[in-house]
């Protein structure tokens, strides 16, 4: 089994992969999407959406980051593909299943899902221009308005050479909204013979589990329910062994949030440090009460040092054991 990590537009960034992943239990992650449109992009794009190709495509801990695109021009996806390699990347992946509307009014994400030749188009002609030896990855929904063209897709980007598809089980219409029909994706894997990596509502070891029963799919994308708990990768790695294993109590979330502000300090302009700790609190409360409360207490603060005192005020509270920074 290989668990990935999903690329989250805005909030899995470069310092949220090195975190996560130094956590342990991921074999993969996927950038936020460089989007393409009309021109082949400078290298300080692609480095500044994936610094990790400065070292190797890799984060600290030893993880590859596959480096995503997001365009509607075969030739000018494909063109930028070869870029990417050429600066190091470990593998491409092709977003076509982003919903933003902002994103498909500009011919991009899940809006391509209505048309299967052109998805096989933009594969195929990306698979010719990247070395054979680097993986080209897709990642899809089941469709846009429906699932009709769901097993044409599948059967197109197979026969255009993708290494493997992932696939998020919901419409561009489903949105986020529950469930995730994780069925289809079993249908996907008796259309072809590219391995087909299951991805949408895996929030706990339970949803994993059945998600691979009803999928058929030995490998799994975790996306918000890797935010939600940050060791959710180690969990369903140990589930799937037979092997217990204790969740993380917020005792030990907290020096990870201390752990993940002192990095985004180090790379981010300190007027707006705090917004990436925000979100992850949001996300973190789902499992963690405590979050929530945190959350009230830093909400509407702006200097960095007096978010940087409550995190510590925080840690002090619970007891918590902090390493030297």
């Amino acid at each position: 089994m290989r668990l990935m990590l999903a690329p989250m537009e805005g909030v899995i960034d470069h310092t949220m992969r090195e975190l996560l992943t130094g956590l342990g239990g991921l074999d993969r992650c996927v950038t936020e999407f460089v989007r393409v449109s009309e021109r082949l992009l400078p290298a300080r794009v692609f480095y500044r959406l994936c610094p990790e190709l400065k070292a190797g495509g890799k984060t600290p801990s030893g993880v590859p980051v596959y480096l995503q695109l997001l365009g509607g021009h075969p030739t000018v996806v494909a063109e930028n593909a070869a870029r990417a390699a050429e600066l190091g990347a470990p593998g491409i992946d092709l977003n076509f299943g982003c919903p933003a509307k902002t994103v498909n009014k500009s011919d991009g994400g899940s809006i391509l899902l209505r048309e299967p030749e052109r998805v096989a188009a933009i594969t195929a002609a990306t698979r010719k221009a990247v070395p054979s030896g680097i993986p080209v990855t897709v990642k899809i929904r089941l469709g846009y308005e429906d699932q009709q063209r769901f097993l044409e897709l599948v059967r197109g980007i197979g026969e255009a050479g993708a290494t493997e598809l992932t696939v998020h089980a919901r419409t561009k219409r489903h949105g986020y909204r529950p469930p995730a029909y994780w069925e289809e994706i079993a249908r996907a894997r008796e259309t072809t013979s590219i391995p087909v990596i299951a991805n949408g509502e895996i929030w706990n070891t339970s949803d994993a589990l059945r998600c691979r029963e009803l999928s058929g799919a030995e490998d799994l994308m975790l996306g918000r329910g890797a935010l939600c708990r940050p060791d959710l990768p180690r969990l369903v790695r140990a589930t799937v062994a037979g092997k217990e294993m204790d969740p993380l109590q917020w005792q030990q979330v907290v020096p990870l949030l201390l752990a993940f502000y002192q990095l985004t300090l180090t790379h981010y302009d300190a007027s707006h440090v705090g917004n990436p700790i925000k979100q992850w609190l949001v996300y973190l409360r789902t499992y963690y009460p405590h979050a929530a409360l945190l959350f009230e207490k830093i909400k509407r603060l702006r200097d960095a040092e007096a978010i940087e005192a409550c995190l510590h005020s925080e840690a002090a509270v619970q007891g918590c054991r902090l390493t030297a920074a």
